[in-house]
């Protein structure tokens, strides 16, 4: 083999462990075995898991919201590509948290005990607080709540 095919080869290898390495993208939580990076318990709650992935592609789990967005003012926020909530209507399933809606009511309980719940959307989050009682966020309400 040429000299030039075998390095057009190796470049092309070396592209594809680059590329693949900086797959940004959610993993799945393993409930019961991943622990929260925040708080170190176990994720359990299927409705109240939390992700963050940054740019590079890596994963930050979290057994709450409560505990990502405590955890999220430890890092550069210009690094996140995302941040990742369970949901109410869908547990196990991850949506983007900047666009969910939250409630925080008494009648549903958390693993952190701030009684914080996502939900995908704001029709979803008031039907379930008309029967549960509590308070609506956007994301950007949240924020400003939980550094009070």
């Amino acid at each position: 083999m040429e000299k030039h095919n075998v390095n057009n080869i190796v470049f092309f290898i070396l592209m594809i462990v680059f590329f693949g390495s900086c797959n940004v993208q959610p993993e799945t939580i393993h409930y019961g075995e991943d622990n929260c990076h925040y708080c170190r318990m176990t994720i359990v709650d299927k409705i109240h898991g939390a992700e963050i992935v940054t740019k590079k592609g890596k994963v930050f789990k979290f057994d709450a919201v409560e505990c990502m967005v405590n955890y999220s003012a430890e890092i550069d926020k210009e690094e996140v590509s995302l941040y990742l909530s369970n949901h109410y209507d869908a547990p196990e399933e991850l949506i983007d948290a900047t666009q969910a809606t939250f409630l925080i009511s008494k009648n549903i309980s958390s693993p952190m005990g701030a009684f914080l719940t996502s939900f995908e959307n704001e029709s979803s989050a008031k039907k379930v607080k008309s029967e549960k009682g509590g308070d609506v966020f956007t994301w950007e309400e949240l924020l400003k709540h939980l550094k009070h």
